[in-house]
């Protein structure tokens, strides 16, 4: 985190939505850009200060979370070294949602001023004190659970690395703040820093830390040859954790290898413990690597890389071959069909005909409870346009990892401004239906879906707030998010409900018969529920790769940065779900059973059933999650994400089915 984080401070960063937009304006004027905490920080010894560099190395302290619990916590929670919060940069909202917490470290670094073995702070603990016994037993529950810390310099995440054991080296953006050896049938197991702390039922709090950061230093035609000497830029920081028992904390020794064990049980009435918190620093230059390519050691030791893209390349090729033979049987097969209706001449024949052109009198038909399909279509609009918007400025570059939260704050400011759309297609559909409840359905779009997200999330921010989680969202965020979704997106729907209420309603290719047709009996393939079954199936397969990556930078802390290959998966989902819906829709007129208006948006919104299966699946197998709050969370985000999906391609399929029977009606004879 450096200073220019602060430029988007406040809840002003909601304008980071609109970044891309003016630097693009701006770039014809100006030679070079920099996004907000993108820019590059030159730093320089004490004793060569200038005005345009810096000397000391902040170290900011984020939130600590693990994969064993949803339930973030801040530094502070569990009694490490004391921090000055009144000095912390403002997150953005994307940060907040998500629970970050960015505060200054306890540790003094000067830029090229390495540090030995020095002291940030001593924790005193003494057994049969309440408030003792507490902090102490926080502290033991943290290292249990694998809590992780997340530390930040200049923007760039400190990494912890370590060898993997196919010779490859793995460096993780967090880095554990303890470990406790427990007791295995086949034998003591050690921790994964040191195999040396082994003793079963003993905790090693790791109070040491060994930075070292790498600059990258070269001439300026400002500074001349004295920056080559005395200043650079940072381009990675490592960090290397151990346990330390330094037993006199006026007499520090970190080259010690005696670690602190601290016994599972509490301390004895009258005993102390003293846990005395150390680091050192060591700075080396490194100028073969450049500082806009500082990222890359972080990103290609991500695990999977390379069965990543192999996987995503294969699951492109197949979709886009599945979804080619789709297209080419349907244009063939139609092509025949309109040939065929078109060269009917007798009534006779007509009526010897069977197929979709008999239906033409009903499909047109309004179906039932057309107010709530309206209203989730224009919902599902809002959500399709916002995560349009949102991967490309991502593929961009500008929602990139090194911009802390953006992603969040871009999405949810979209979704707010996409509420004139979200109007106007849910009172299109509903005029197009005889719908004469305007106001109903206004409000119902402005209010019922996001209606639903909010209540989900307040729930879960209850849950956090109880557990004293820097996951819970402050009251006055709460506050500012309500102001987004009454005083903006509310009004923008309004709006366009107005004018999609003004227009013409939707003129029918067929007009449609007074008395409905009876629908044949139907073949199990044909029949509602199997249809949408199968029809999840392929949009689901062409995406189940992708979510394995999301889930883990959701839940397991790592970095999700192929926003080019998510663009083309969400591309190949919006043609497999427009696909599969008119495939099926094709088949169940042909089979003269013409409703279709809400079997359309089911088929391809039934992918949403499968994405929670998967997020199930991805619970049992992957995390280690067994309280029920940290379940409960679990499940309840999945849901948000799963009712947007199913909004996102149910409107996907119901358009793409929408157009098709506009189209094929059209261009046929009826009577």
């Amino acid at each position: 985190m450096t200073r220019h984080s602060s430029v988007t401070g406040g809840m002003g960063k909601l304008a980071v939505a609109f970044l891309p937009l003016l630097c693009l304006l701006s770039a014809g004027l100006v030679e070079a850009f920099y996004l907000p905490g993108l820019a590059p920080v030159n730093y320089c010894r004490k004793s060569e200060m200038q005005k345009s560099c810096k000397s000391e190395v902040t170290l900011y302290v984020n939130r600590l979370n693990t994969e064993e619990s949803v339930i973030p916590y801040e530094y502070h929670h569990f009694d490490f070294c004391p921090i000055d919060e009144a000095n912390s940069p403002v997150e953005n909202l994307g940060q907040v949602v998500f629970g970050e917490r960015i505060r200054p470290g306890p540790y003094k670094i000067q830029f090229l001023e390495d540090v030995k073995c020095a002291k940030a702070c001593v924790k005193h603990y003494k057994g049969g004190d309440p408030d003792s016994d507490h902090r102490l037993m926080v502290l033991k529950k943290g290292m249990s659970l694998n809590y992780q810390h997340h530390w930040i310099v200049d923007n760039m995440p400190v990494t912890w690395c370590y060898p993997l054991e196919n010779e490859r080296q793995y460096c993780s953006t967090g880095f554990p703040m303890g470990c406790l050896v427990r007791r295995h049938p086949d034998g003591e197991e050690g921790c994964i820093t040191n195999p040396n702390y082994n003793r079963a039922g003993y905790y090693y709090p790791f109070n040491h830390v060994d930075l070292t950061i790498t600059y990258h230093s070269g001439a300026t035609e400002e500074w001349g040859v004295a920056f080559k000497q005395n200043g650079g830029r940072i381009i990675s920081v490592k960090v290397v954790p151990s346990s330390i028992n330094h037993k006199d904390p006026n007499e520090l020794n970190c080259d010690s290898k005696e670690p602190i064990e601290i016994q599972s049980s509490a301390l004895p009435n009258g005993q102390t413990l003293d846990i005395v918190y150390t680091y050192s620093v060591h700075f080396t230059q490194n100028n073969k690597i450049k500082w806009s390519s500082r990222w890359d050691y972080i990103l290609e030791s991500m695990p999977h890389t390379n069965i990543q893209w192999f996987s995503i390349l294969n699951s492109l090729v197949i979709v886009l071959f599945l979804s080619g033979m789709v297209a080419m049987i349907m244009l063939r097969t139609l092509h025949k069909d309109i040939a065929r209706y078109n060269q009917m001449d007798s009534g006779e024949d007509a009526q010897e005909e069977f197929g979709w052109k008999l239906v033409h009198g009903d499909v047109f038909r309004p179906p039932r409870k057309g107010m709530l399909l309206s209203v989730f279509l224009g919902s599902g609009i809002q959500v399709f346009c916002m995560t349009l918007v949102t991967l490309a400025f991502a593929c961009l570059g500008f929602l990139s990892p090194a911009n802390r939260g953006a992603l969040m704050t871009c999405a949810m400011v979209l979704f707010v401004l996409l509420g004139t759309p979200a109007g106007y297609v849910s009172a299109r559909i509903y005029k197009s239906f005889g719908g004469i409840k305007w106001k109903s359905n206004v409000l119902l779009t402005s209010m019922l879906c996001p209606g639903v997200v909010f209540g989900l999330f307040f729930v879960m921010n209850l849950i956090l707030w109880s557990k004293g989680s820097s996951g819970a969202v402050p009251f006055s965020t709460l506050i500012a998010l309500l102001a987004l979704w009454f005083g903006v997106s509310v009004p923008l729907t309004f709006v366009g409900a107005y004018f999609g209420f003004r227009k013409r309603s939707l003129e029918h290719p067929v007009r449609t018969n007074q008395i409905p047709r009876q629908i044949p009996d139907q073949s199990i393939y044909t029949q509602p529920i199997p249809g949408i079954i199968m029809g999840g199936v392929l949009p689901f397969g062409c995406i189940f790769i992708q979510l394995f990556f999301i889930l883990n930078s959701l839940w397991s802390s790592q970095m999700y940065y192929m926003f080019g290959f998510l663009f083309l998966v969400f591309l190949i989902l919006v043609i497999t779900c427009s696909e599969t819906t008119i495939l099926l829709c094709y088949f169940h007129l042909c089979a003269e059973d013409y409703h279709w208006w809400w079997r359309s948006f089911l088929t391809s919104g039934f992918t949403a059933v499968y994405l929670f299966v998967y997020c199930c699946h991805y619970f049992a197998t992957k995390l280690q999650i067994e309280d029920a709050a940290s379940t409960f969370l679990y499940f309840g985000y999945t849901l948000i994400m799963v009712f947007l999906f199913f909004l996102l391609t149910g409107s996907i399929g119901f358009f793409a089915c929408f157009w098709f029977i506009r189209k094929i009606y059209s261009v046929v004879k009826v009577d």
